[in-house]
């Protein structure tokens, strides 16, 4: 927790730290970040390809599944997930990477979640899958920027609490 200022030289634009209840009387830890790396293709399909792709073949994973995402944005999305163990670390970690491309091209987004907690791999999995779908790329302001006239923005987060 003390270097997490140190994540920014990584392009890592937001961070945040996950407590999931475990059974019977447990909680176990994850981390998310989102990370927006420049983008070396024109072609967005190609650039999450080549994204992860070069995620997959790090020399850290112990084990990993790869695999197409279909999201509502019909955005290209790409899902890396499995066990990593990183140099001087005993603890082996879980770690899911959803890569996909901006709308606006230039850019992929990188939707990291990491936990020591292996054993919950498959629901980790689960809820990146479940954060990658609630991505959109729209501005959060209507008011400054109202977009098809009679159309009003709805907030996922917003019909939840209501």
């Amino acid at each position: 927790m003390d270097n997490l200022d140190e994540l920014t030289a990584h392009h890592v634009v937001h961070t945040s730290v996950g407590l999931h209840p475990v059974d019977p009387v447990g909680v176990s830890a994850s981390f998310f970040s989102l990370t927006v790396r420049n983008s070396d293709h024109a072609n967005p399909r190609v650039s999450v390809a080549q994204t992860a792709l070069a995620i997959a073949r790090s020399t850290l994973w112990m084990s990993s599944a790869r695999r197409f995402i279909d999201l509502p944005s019909s955005q290209p999305c790409c899902l890396v997930a499995g066990i990593i163990s990183a140099p001087g670390v005993e603890q082996p970690v879980f770690q899911a990477r959803a890569v996909m491309a901006h709308p606006e091209g230039g850019h992929v987004l990188v939707l990291d979640l990491t936990s020591a907690a292996t054993e919950h791999a498959d629901a980790y999995t689960s809820i990146l899958e479940a954060v990658a779908h609630t991505v959109s790329f729209s501005n959060p302001d209507p008011d400054s920027d109202p977009g098809p006239a009679g159309k009003t923005a709805t907030s996922r987060i917003l019909d939840l609490l209501l």
